[in-house]
């Protein structure tokens, strides 16, 4: 037994007694139809009712003529629709007048299968663009689903706004091919190369880029870990790093390896870390909206979440997609303000922080015991003038 088509069926079946109950039903759409044939039959029914057929006017006993130009106008669009298969649409109404309902109800099974629709091309962009390295068609298809939430929630009367599920299931993340995955790593460890080995580097990626954009989590670890020393005003250089990561316990749980924080930094140090930086975070806009994608089709294939909960729950779901995209155009808006200039600004954290950690990297004299005085230089005394020079 299937709820949705009897739910069509029924809806269908209460337009061919009753042509009234068009205007009732002036939300639902053709295309909220699974079947393609009651598709086309819902448009000829609404066709026949703008070009002002007698049925819908008329008073009395609905004609026969309603049905058989129903079925005459449908033929042109899609073919196996007969006159005893509209009769059977008929049989399946129990109550003309409960359309409306049962237009819901096609309306809902419409609303589970368009966003899983468009989850799925979300994903399958994503995917491509994370081969090619760019993030203009996540990020299209993105606003086209938000779209699409937006015109559901306003069909089904409820206001689309982000609600969390009160229990999610957790998803893997999504699998890149291998070769793209090496290429995500290579520039994961160029760009903390970068950072260890240029002073000031932090500073031009430290406002956008996120520890969570790193794939490989050891790399996002030494990237909070550089993060930090930027924040403290503390130098930064290879033996810096691997006392904060020490000081943070990635050394003793075994996150951090010797040989692998030695590849890291014995890596090549020079390069652009803006344009590494953004590497990284195009690589992190696509599987973040991959992510997003699964979770929403996930939503969209839980066939008893009613649909102003799926609504909500998928534009919760496209919430850290919209965090990164922000981020994104942070760093894009950055570089295209940037302005050459011959002064070099000062970069790096501001220098009221950099003299507080010299300051408590600077060892401190032991105290003298109290009473006694320790031995020191002699007080300068003004020298007097000399009498043989005037």
């Amino acid at each position: 037994m299937n709820p949705l088509l009897k739910a069509e069926q029924a809806v269908l079946g209460a337009v061919l007694l009753d042509p009234g109950q068009l205007s009732h039903l002036e939300w639902l759409a053709p295309d909220h139809f699974y079947r393609p044939v009651h598709q086309a039959l819902f448009a000829a029914l609404r066709k026949l009712r703008s070009d002002g057929h007698p049925a819908v006017e008329g008073e009395g006993p609905v004609p026969l003529s309603w049905v058989t130009d129903a079925v005459a106008e449908t033929g042109l669009q899609v073919r196996g629709l007969t006159a005893s298969y509209a009769h059977l649409l008929v049989s399946a109404c129990p109550r003309p007048a409960h359309a409306p309902v049962y237009g819901r109800m096609a309306l809902e099974g419409a609303i589970h299968r368009t966003v899983a629709q468009h989850a799925i091309r979300l994903h399958q962009e994503a995917r491509a663009d994370a081969l090619r390295g760019e993030v203009e068609g996540a990020l299209h298809h993105a606003d086209v689903l938000t779209g699409v939430l937006t015109d559901l929630a306003r069909r089904w009367g409820t206001e689309p706004r982000p609600v969390a599920p009160a229990t999610s299931r957790a998803l893997d993340p999504p699998a890149f091919p291998p070769a793209q995955a090496d290429r995500v790593a290579e520039d994961e460890e160029f760009l903390l190369a970068v950072l260890v080995e240029r002073p000031g580097a932090m500073g031009e990626v430290v406002d956008w880029l996120r520890p969570g954009d790193f794939a490989d989590p050891v790399h996002g670890q030494l990237y909070r870990c550089l993060g930090a020393l930027h924040h403290r005003g503390e130098p930064i250089d290879r033996i810096t790093l691997l006392w904060e990561a020490h000081r943070r316990g990635l050394l003793a749980d075994g996150t951090l390896s010797e040989d692998r924080f030695a590849a890291i930094c014995d890596g090549v140090g020079a390069g652009d870390a803006e344009w590494l930086g953004k590497r990284v975070m195009c690589s992190s806009l696509t599987r973040t909206a991959a992510a997003s994608a699964r979770t929403v089709r996930a939503l969209a294939e839980d066939k008893v979440l009613a649909p102003g909960r799926l609504i909500n729950h998928a534009l919760h779901a496209l919430g850290p997609l919209d965090e990164v995209r922000a981020r994104w155009h942070t760093a894009h808006s950055r570089l295209a303000s940037r302005v050459p200039s011959t002064d070099s600004p000062p970069s790096g954290p501001p220098a009221a922080r950099v003299h507080a950690a010299l300051t408590r990297s600077t060892p401190r004299p032991a105290p003298s015991p109290p009473g006694r005085l320790g031995p020191g230089p002699a007080p300068a005394v003004a020298r007097p003038p000399s009498r043989n020079h005037g």
